[in-house]
């Protein structure tokens, strides 16, 4: 199925698509409208108002994307996410022109959608985060088959209560974005490229790679600033709001000490060439996780640039680096140190090779398939 078919893509309110840096669902969704277009269908996108996506129409609900606020307290921010679905349903309620809502909003848009039972086109929702959240909402909620769901990888579901597996269509792991074409010299440093936060390691890898003599890369933002400058600036003027941010507080406990802007570097957000050229030149991507991270979209854009993985054996990981082959999984600092040192054994052939699984032509046409059997168990 995909001639005809009218989709409604909810990206949700935190981020621009594409995002300007950092922003991983907001990533995947870039990635995929495209190629759902290409297949015939007919994809409107519910988004924020600076997104530049192409799209057949745009649903702009909120005019500033509200991820910086995404960390505050739940009394201060839980208006945001209804906010946005206020608008969906509002438009779901007067324009009848869509088959089918292909979700991304975590918890709130399945509840909302699903609360407005048959006046709501049957939804799938792409689960992009770990399953353990949210235990109540999850071995509870009910979509009565009109709202499914769809997991990014076989340990993310895995990983869910029994109530969200049966509930679940399908596994679609997540591709790449296509590649920038830049031409760029194999470079030396190792790179991070996440948002800054404890799960994602940072401290982690500022030690390894300062044990191995390998120079190092951060790009990302913090509390969902790209700029160092401005954040610098902010800190200084004494923002106790922003300080008291828990991704801030890691950066300025156990990351910034460790930045010395030669050995280990922090260069903010990054995206589109500046992106490209940082990965094309890295030695290695590295992973080293402390969660079980679902679906790992800078994995694959690593390895379809020919650029190793080292990381830790968490989550999807395993199951996208091919120990020895295309990288390494290593299960403390010390190994990880060890790994790095045998980079040169990886054939970055191997690592492109490895990613040719994961195309985006190829995560539409599964997620055209869900639709179908969405939409067969649902008969208008």
């Amino acid at each position: 199925m995909s001639g005809g078919l009218r989709v409604l893509v909810n990206a949700g309110p935190w981020l621009p698509v594409p995002p300007e840096g950092y922003g991983g669902i907001e990533t995947v969704v870039a990635t995929l409208v495209p190629e759902l277009r290409r297949a015939g269908a007919h994809v409107t996108l519910a988004t924020v108002g600076p997104s530049t996506l192409e799209a057949d129409d745009h649903l702009r609900i909120l005019d500033e994307p509200a991820f910086r606020s995404i960390a505050m307290p739940y009394n201060r921010v839980s208006g945001l996410a209804h906010a946005h679905m206020q608008g969906v349903v509002a438009a779901l309620r007067d324009q009848d022109r869509w088959d089918v809502v292909h979700d991304h909003l975590e918890v709130v848009g399945p509840s909302v959608l699903g609360a407005m039972g048959t006046a709501a086109p049957p939804t799938l929702q792409t689960l992009h985060w770990d399953l353990r959240k949210h235990p109540e909402f999850y071995s509870r909620f009910d979509g009565r088959g009109r709202v499914r769901f769809a997991a990014v990888s076989a340990s993310q579901l895995e990983r869910a209560p029994r109530n969200l597996q049966e509930q679940t269509l399908g596994v679609v792991p997540l591709a790449a974005p296509p590649a920038v074409s830049v031409d760029v010299e194999p470079g030396e440093h190792a790179l991070v490229l996440a948002r800054i936060t404890a799960d994602k390691g940072q401290d982690l890898a500022a030690r390894v790679c300062r044990r191995a003599g390998i120079p190092l890369v951060l790009a990302g933002p913090v509390a969902g600033i790209g700029d160092p400058a401005e954040l610098e600036r902010r800190l200084a003027d004494g923002d106790e709001a922003l300080r008291a941010h828990p991704d801030v507080q890691y950066w300025l406990d156990e990351v910034r000490p460790l930045v010395d802007g030669t050995s280990v570097r922090w260069v903010g957000g990054v995206a589109g060439e500046a992106k490209e050229r940082l990965l094309r030149s890295a030695r290695a991507l590295l992973t080293p996780n402390r969660w079980a991270e679902p679906g790992a979209t800078g994995v694959v854009e690593a390895l379809s640039r020919g650029v190793p993985v080292v990381g830790t054996p968490l989550g999807v990981l395993p199951s996208l680096v091919e120990h020895g082959r295309t990288g390494f999984m290593a299960a403390d600092e010390d190994e990880l140190v060890r790994r790095l040192a045998e980079l040169d054994r990886i054939d970055p052939r191997a690592c492109r090779e490895a990613a040719e699984q994961w195309t985006p032509a190829g995560m539409a046409r599964q997620y055209l398939d869900l639709y179908a059997r969405l939409l067969e168990a649902n008969p208008s």
